[in-house]
């Protein structure tokens, strides 16, 4: 692997720690300061990044493509997110544990078609109308767990592995390698809720009579036009696939029905906060992956199981998309090999697929671990709170439910298949 520009300062990985930092802990402790000023913090912070390679090193190839991924990958998410705000569920009736349990499993299905933000954003208030009587915390804790985070291990529909099929990673690479770990992981976890649940509806209020349930579906033309887009990610090639997935995502907007919308409580701003976010992201992450790329040897991670629990730490204490792209880098320097090249990419899928396997399971699925692990987390936990239902806190989410339920799951399939 050739690198044309010299190596950058060490320094220059400041501003995506601090930015990493900033971003799992202000919208908790700081939320109106973050919600004010996120734009110019991740913008700023990009810009420092941008205007070294640009300036000091010279390299405008690098910040050229990661202009290009960040554009491709947001195209991908809006669409999704924008598609799915045109379809209303309305769920009503008495829940059941065992019904619980099969709305989770369809959940964790649609997920991974329409990644977990756009299922998170489309099953959340269902889930709390459907439960609304009994409703506890750990209604709001599993849904996090299975939904907004384990149900995106299989397909690129959204962060994390949208960033890797940008790169090069083939669409259906981690459905057919994951497809199985990912099966026990879910079940696991399914296992714990009906437990959860069959003691919380032994304890509903006495009297409270089973009644039929009845499920309606507005908009749901629009679930056509999420397999128009799938079709797009998977038969276009790039440019092409940007253009046709814009235009698709416009088309529905501008068809779709207003009134759904409204009733979905829709708004572009958790979308233009992911934007701001992803576009530090991008902009900082330049120096990181190019780090790993040069350094990976250095930091002691050889091993497939090291690769998944180094992802998933960072995932949970960070955000699971950088963590996927550091250490994906990591992973290709190794063996000489850079995230920037998809010739590379696919040598290194070849001959160390198993590395890749790891680092997208301990992304996708560690990032439960904390609200601030993934994106859809803190926005589960907004409307929930909006609709006057219990969540847990912070730490309370952490060591009630994520650290006992999640991590002996974690360690299983570790030992099964990443020996």
């Amino acid at each position: 692997m050739t690198i044309a520009h010299p190596e950058p300062n060490p320094v220059v990985l400041l501003p995506f720690a601090i930015l990493l930092l900033t971003i799992a802990t202000a919208p908790v402790f700081l939320r109106e300061w973050w919600h004010k000023y996120h734009p110019t913090i991740c913008a700023g912070f990009a810009a420092v990044t941008t205007s070294y390679y640009l300036f000091r090193l010279g390299a405008s190839s690098r910040v050229l493509h990661a202009g290009m991924e960040y554009g491709s990958f947001m195209i991908v998410v809006g669409a999704f997110f924008v598609v799915a705000a045109g379809i209303h569920l309305e769920l009503r009736g008495q829940a059941t544990a065992a019904f619980n349990t099969a709305f989770l499993l369809t959940g964790a299905l649609l997920g991974n078609v329409l990644g977990t933000v756009g299922a998170s954003m489309l099953l959340i208030r269902p889930w709390i109308a459907l439960n609304r009587n009994r409703f506890r915390q750990y209604h709001i804790a599993f849904f996090i767990f299975v939904i907004s985070n384990i149900g995106g291990a299989l397909l690129p529909i959204g962060p994390p592995l949208l960033l890797g099929y940008v790169k090069g990673v083939p669409f259906w690479w981690v459905l057919q390698r994951c497809w199985l770990p990912w099966s026990v992981m879910l079940g696991a976890v399914l296992l714990a809720f009906y437990l959860f649940d069959r003691v919380g509806q032994s304890r509903r209020t006495a009297g409270t009579p089973p009644t039929g349930r009845k499920l309606r579906c507005a908009g749901g033309s629009n679930f056509v036009v999420m397999g128009a887009i799938l079709v797009c990610l998977i038969a276009l090639p790039g440019g092409w696939r940007e253009l046709a997935i814009a235009l698709l995502a416009v088309a529905a907007y501008w068809i779709g029905s207003p009134e759904i919308r409204l009733r979905n409580e829709f708004t572009f701003a958790p979308l233009k906060e992911i934007a701001w976010i992803f576009l530090g992201i991008f902009g900082t992450m330049i120096p990181v992956l190019e780090y790993m790329e040069r350094h990976a040897s250095d930091l002691g991670l050889h091993s497939d199981v090291q690769f998944y629990w180094a992802t998933g730490a960072l995932s949970a204490l960070l955000d699971n998309a950088p963590a996927y792209l550091t250490l994906f880098a990591g992973a290709l320097g190794l063996h000489g090999l850079s995230l920037d090249d998809a010739q590379q990419i696919s040598e290194f899928l070849e001959k160390y697929g198993r590395s890749l396997v790891a680092i997208s399971l301990g992304a996708t699925s560690f990032g439960a671990l904390t609200y601030i692990g993934n994106g859809p987390n803190l926005l589960v936990k907004a409307i929930a709170e909006h609709a006057n239902v219990p969540t847990p806190s912070f730490f309370g989410y952490v060591i009630k439910f994520a650290l006992p339920v999640l991590v002996p799951v974690f360690l299983l399939v570790s030992l099964i298949f990443l020996r």
